[in-house]
C-alpha cells in the first residue's frame, strides 16, 4: 500500500512494491497511525435473544487492515475485504484504484452478537482499525476509496452509528472532527482472493509491518477482553 506517488500492487507477486512504498512513508517525519481510545457506545443495539448472525460492513483505509484487526476479535464468525459504494461491475480492484467508482475499500464482518455488539464493533473500528479523522484517506494511502465510511444494512444500525459520530465529536475524543460517512449499504461485493486474510499470509511485507500489525497490538491492548489471539480467516489453514 502506497503513498501518493507509488502505487499500490495489482497482484499478490508485486510485493517488492509494496515493500518499497511502505519504506518510503516510513522514512524520518512520517508516523504510523495509532490507537485512540473511545468511549464505549452510549447508543447500541438491543441484547441479541436469537442465534442470527449479524453484519457490520466498514471503510477504513486499506482493507489488509481493517480486515486484520477484526479477524482477532472474539465473536467475530467472519472478516472479508471487498468493495461498497460503487456498482457492481466496477468492484475490481484495478477500478477501484482509479479513484473513479464511487467505491470504498471496505470490511464485510460477520459477528454473533450474543457475544459482541454492533456498538462494540464501532468502538474497536474507532479506537484502532483506523483514524476516523483523515478526509478520503488514510496515512500513505489517497483517494476516496480509502475514505472512513460507515454502510449500514437497517435503520437500527443507522441509529446507532449516527448516534456514536456524534457522541465523539461532542466529547471531542479526537484533536480533529470526524469524517465518517454513515450511509446505506446497497451492496457488498468481496475483493479478489490475492487480498483476503493477506496481514496474516503476508506478515513480513514492510507496509503491513509499519501499518497494520501495530493496529492488531493495540487492539490486544486496548481491548483485551475481546481479543483472540488466532486469527479467523477466510480461508483456513491446511489442518486446521
Amino acid at each position: 500500500m502506497p503513498n501518493a506517488t507509488i502505487a499500490r500492487p495489482l497482484a499478490a507477486g508485486a510485493l517488492a512494491v509494496a515493500g518499497l512504498a511502505a519504506a518510503l512513508w516510513a522514512l524520518p517525519g512520517h508516523t504510523a497511525e495509532r490507537a485512540t481510545a473511545v468511549p464505549a457506545p452510549a447508543v447500541d443495539g438491543p441484547a441479541a435473544t436469537g442465534e442470527a448472525t449479524q453484519t457490520a460492513v466498514l471503510a477504513g483505509g486499506c482493507f489488509w487492515g481493517v480486515q486484520a484487526v477484526f479477524q482477532h476479535v472474539k465473536g467475530v464468525t467472519r472478516a472479508v475485504s471487498g468493495y461498497s459504494g460503487g456498482a457492481k461491475d466496477t468492484a475490481h480492484y484495478e477500478m477501484v484504484s482509479s479513484d473513479t467508482t464511487g467505491h470504498a475499500e471496505s470490511v464485510e464482518v460477520t459477528f454473533d452478537p450474543r457475544q459482541i455488539s454492533y456498538g462494540r464493533i464501532l468502538q474497536i473500528y474507532f479506537s484502532v482499525a483506523h483514524d476516523p479523522t483523515q478526509f478520503n484517506r488514510q496515512g500513505p494511502d489517497v483517494g476516496t476509496q480509502y475514505r472512513s465510511a460507515i454502510f449500514f444494512a437497517d435503520a437500527e444500525q443507522q441509529r446507532v452509528a449516527q448516534a456514536y459520530v456524534a457522541q465523539l465529536d461532542k466529547a471531542g475524543a479526537f484533536k480533529r472532527s470526524l469524517v465518517t460517512q454513515v450511509t446505506k449499504l446497497n451492496a457488498f461485493y468481496p475483493a479478489e482472493a490475492y487480498h483476503q486474510d493477506y496481514a496474516t499470509i503476508h506478515p513480513n511485507n514492510p507496509y503491513i509491518v509499519f501499518n497494520d500489525a501495530p493496529k492488531v497490538e493495540d487492539l490486544k491492548r486496548m481491548f483485551p477482553d475481546v481479543y483472540r489471539d488466532q486469527p479467523v480467516l477466510v480461508t483456513p489453514a491446511k489442518g486446521s
